[in-house]
């Protein structure tokens, strides 16, 4: 009977996607699928609700853990954006900057 019980094991690896903030000066997120792009002043990550964009000033990772999907990032913060089929046009400019 268990053969016809198949469980998603990328699903289970990853959990719910939460973001807490404390204090604007440091961020833990869950449900992290990758890191798409960080530097000092934005990070770019894809989370089981979509993409994420974190802009801020002195930006650093402190903590990343991929199996768990949980990222920590400290520094200032000032932008979380989610890019999503409603702001097309906004993710198709951060993409843009990304790769010129």
């Amino acid at each position: 009977m268990s053969q016809f019980y198949e469980t998603n094991t990328t699903k289970a690896n990853i959990p719910d996607h939460d973001v807490i903030m404390r204090g604007r000066k440091l961020l833990d997120i869950t449900g992290v699928k990758q890191v798409e792009s960080f530097d000092n002043e934005e990070f770019l990550l894809e989370t089981s609700m979509g993409f994420l964009a974190i802009k801020g000033q002195n930006l650093q990772m402190k903590n990343l853990d991929v199996e768990k999907g949980v990222v920590s990032i400290k520094g200032k913060v000032y932008e979380l954006v989610y890019l999503d089929e409603q702001h097309g046009e906004k993710a198709k400019g951060f993409f843009s900057k990304l790769f010129r």
